[in-house]
Order: structure tokens, then C-alpha cells, then sequence
């Protein structure tokens, strides 16, 4: 075996975990960029709890052929000047969206099973703001 064989086959990574005293959580991130299609909105839980929804929607595609993907965000942020800053947002603002994504299945009214996918924000980084129109 070559010099360079052996180099990196011992520096190879290890499929095994590292140790930890944590259990193992699988769960899935997601990352989004695109626009605000609407300002955040605080609403209260069943539980009495309130949290901030959004929905961001995110463009691919060459124009002439441009599809849209609408994404739900639900972000749990407790009073102050975090979430202040959140629900001040304006609709069209270019947001970078970090979180966690959980698929959920039900029954609709019909009695058909659905999916729906839930975003729970971690992190949110402001882009851009559209620019004021002039009046």
C-alpha cells in the first residue's frame, strides 16, 4: 500500500457516532429564501400560548417557465424585541429561514388522508426590504 493509500484511509471518517450523554433526535432542517407573501401574524394557541405564522414563498425556474412553492413558518418567540422585529415585517421582504420541518398526516373533512409539511423557525435573517412606494 502507497504512502498516500495509507494517509487516507486512516483519515477516513468513521461511520459510527461519536459518543454523546444525549439521545439521538432525527430531525429534519430545512432552509428557505424567498419573499414575505404577507406580514407575520401572532395568533393564540388552544393551549393559550401565542406564536408568530408566516408563509414565504420561494421562486425557481427561468421566468418564462417560474414556479412558486408556498411554505407555511410558525415561529414560537417569547415577548420583547425579538418579536417585535418579526411581526414588523413588511409583505415582500427577501427572508432566510432556518428551521425545523415535521410532516404531518391527517384526515380532511372528506375523511381523505392528507400531508401537510410544518416549518418551526430557529433562526430568521432579513435580506432585504422592498422599498417604500412613492406616493
Amino acid at each position: 500500500m502507497s504512502f498516500l493509500a495509507r494517509r487516507f484511509t486512516a483519515a477516513a471518517p468513521s461511520l459510527a457516532r461519536s459518543f454523546s450523554a444525549s439521545a439521538r433526535r432525527d430531525i429534519a432542517k430545512i432552509t428557505l429564501v424567498g419573499n414575505l407573501a404577507g406580514p407575520p401574524e401572532l395568533k393564540a394557541t388552544s393551549t393559550g400560548h401565542e406564536i408568530i405564522e408566516y408563509a414565504v414563498a420561494s421562486n425557481s425556474g427561468p421566468r418564462d417557465n417560474r414556479q412558486t412553492s408556498w411554505f407555511r413558518v410558525a415561529a414560537f418567540i417569547e415577548e420583547g424585541p425579538r418579536r417585535d422585529f418579526l411581526t414588523s415585517l413588511p409583505k415582500g421582504a427577501t427572508v432566510y429561514v432556518e428551521g425545523d420541518a415535521i410532516m404531518n398526516s391527517y384526515n380532511d373533512a372528506d375523511g381523505k388522508s392528507r400531508s401537510a409539511l410544518s416549518i418551526y423557525q430557529k433562526n430568521i435573517e432579513v435580506l432585504r426590504r422592498p422599498t417604500p412606494a412613492a406616493e
